[in-house]
């Protein structure tokens, strides 16, 4: 079996996303070059940010293609998170919203990727 361990996102400026990311996680990447940054998210999740001018092959698309998820335990912890959020400087694609799954609100990193934070409802 093979276990899925990282997500890597290609960015135009790893300081500035890593500046971004930093501010939204409330945490420093645990490795940063000019062309690389590395988070560990508390589910064990690597959350990887690579210069774009940099990868082989280089990619086909940019930001918004997919949404990055980050669940969390309350309905009330989506409306906290987009506040907080806003604040730190995410562009907010849709906010708070009550669809069939959950709650849920999704946010835009510099690079256009979608962020998703969403906790699911109980039945």
């Amino acid at each position: 079996m093979i276990d899925s361990n990282s997500i890597l996102l290609f960015v135009a400026d790893v300081p500035k996303s890593a500046g971004f990311y930093g501010r939204l996680l409330g945490q420093d990447p645990v490795e940063f070059s000019p062309t690389f940054a590395m988070f560990i998210l508390p589910s064990g999740l690597a959350l990887g940010l690579w210069g774009r001018a940099g990868v082989e092959p280089a990619p086909a698309a940019t930001g918004g293609g997919c949404d990055v998820g980050f669940k969390v335990a309350t309905a009330d912890k989506v409306d906290t998170l987009h506040a907080e959020w806003q604040v730190k400087g995410a562009t907010m694609l849709l906010p708070p919203t009550n669809l069939d799954f959950g709650r849920t609100f999704v946010a835009a990193d510099p690079d256009g990727h979608r962020l998703r934070v969403y906790n699911v409802a109980e039945d």
